[in-house]
């Protein structure tokens, strides 16, 4: 298996949109005309932004992303782009005990 072309970790201390977009297009190495949104990253994601992409989101249960009001549109981004493109790998690591 080869390693991603583009990585990008999440952890518990990301606790805002804003947080969570700004490392995205970073690690993610977005063009400058992101628009910092969740259209804009979803259609990022699935257009023309080369993979393989691999986004890691550890320290956090999915569920509690998921109840979070500002965090669960973000995760629900994610997921509809992952599912729209094989070659991009989203995982959400729980804590461990």
């Amino acid at each position: 298996m080869s390693l991603p072309a583009r990585s990008c970790r999440l952890d518990r201390r990301t606790r805002t949109r804003r947080a969570a977009l700004a490392r995205l297009a970073r690690e993610l190495r977005f063009p400058p005309h992101f628009g910092h949104n969740l259209d804009a990253l979803f259609d990022l994601l699935t257009g023309d932004l080369p993979g393989p992409i691999e986004i890691v989101w550890s320290g956090v249960e999915r569920e509690a992303l998921a109840r979070d009001p500002e965090l669960g549109p973000l995760l629900d981004t994610l997921e509809a782009a992952a599912r729209e493109r094989p070659d991009l790998r989203l995982m959400v690591v729980g804590r461990r005990e």
